[in-house]
């Protein structure tokens, strides 16, 4: 009598659906929220999240130190997320002073603009020589096109090459600069050495603050989070209507992405920052004894 569903969009619609079937059949029908690519309409946030954007952070501070030491090239990073660019903004979290990694962030909230992007580079470049730029994987133009040409079609789908080698091409062709790529994909939602401890928590509330709610006869809801206003971190759950979660993708709002296109704003790393629990280490750095 209890259909408990764990999952992104997907899984919320066919909550919907279910829940739809089953509600003259005494079958209750819970959605239980788990997405890193943060895109569930009606929550703060989503279990899975956390841990994405801590491991995007930790990769692109590791990144960020051996581009430091040997600053001859630029470095590409592209992250998960085609359509919301939450886990590729999360990479600002690597920041500890001006002029750490990343040193651009690109997201598919806005129109990719290649010769922005070019100048971008360019004069970072000219300024520090290492440069390390992160990408959304569905990066497109202004037409909507994504910015990497096909290269296979059939009758149900395009497939694109990597935004990442696409791009780090592109720097060495128009720039004259030397480039390359990194893709971490599916390591990204893989990893379990790099979980937020904050995640793991908020995934075993949400799970349990669901199958709570189903035998106390709740139904056709999903769990979601809800930020206690105030300086320290705390969250609280709510049940909110499926109806209202149903395929609507939730992306990085205006305020959390700068006037250019090319970074996040501060309003955005403190609101990611709790989520990925105990700070990223901290490398040492020879020169600030000399």
């Amino acid at each position: 009598k209890y259909v408990l569903l764990n999952g992104g969009n997907g899984t919320m619609d066919a909550c919907g659906h279910i829940y739809e079937v089953c509600k003259d059949q005494d079958i209750k029908v819970v959605g239980i929220p788990k997405t890193i690519d943060n895109d569930i309409a009606m929550t703060d946030h989503s279990p899975g999240y956390g841990s994405a954007a801590r491991f995007i952070a930790a990769s692109t501070q590791e990144v960020g130190e051996d581009v430091k030491s040997l600053p001859i090239h630029v470095c590409i990073m592209e992250a998960m997320g085609r359509n919301a660019g939450w886990i590729t903004a999360a990479s600002a979290l690597a920041r500890r002073k001006q002029g750490d990694a990343p040193h651009l962030i690109y997201l598919p909230e806005r129109n990719f603009n290649e010769d922005e992007f070019l100048e971008d580079v360019s004069r970072l470049q000219k300024k520090q020589g290492g440069v390390v730029v992160l990408v959304s994987e569905g990066l497109h133009d202004a037409n909507g096109e994504s910015i990497v040409p096909p290269i296979f079609k059939s009758e149900r789908a395009v497939y694109y090459g990597d935004v990442s080698s696409h791009l780090a091409n592109l720097v060495v062709k128009k720039l004259g600069v030397k480039a390359r790529s990194e893709k971490p994909g599916l390591c990204g939602r893989a990893s379990v050495a790099l979980q937020s401890p904050v995640d793991r928590e908020e995934a075993r509330q949400a799970g349990t603050v669901a199958l709570r709610s189903a035998v106390e006869r709740n139904s056709g809801v999903m769990v979601g989070f809800e930020r206690v206003p105030g300086t320290v971190y705390q969250m609280k759950t709510k049940l909110v209507p499926i109806k209202e979660v149903m395929l609507y993708e939730r992306k990085m709002p205006d305020n959390f992405i700068n006037e250019r296109g090319n970074d996040v704003t501060q309003e955005f790393v403190d609101w990611c920052r709790p989520l990925i629990g105990d700070p990223l280490p901290e490398f040492l750095n020879f020169k600030d004894y000399l």
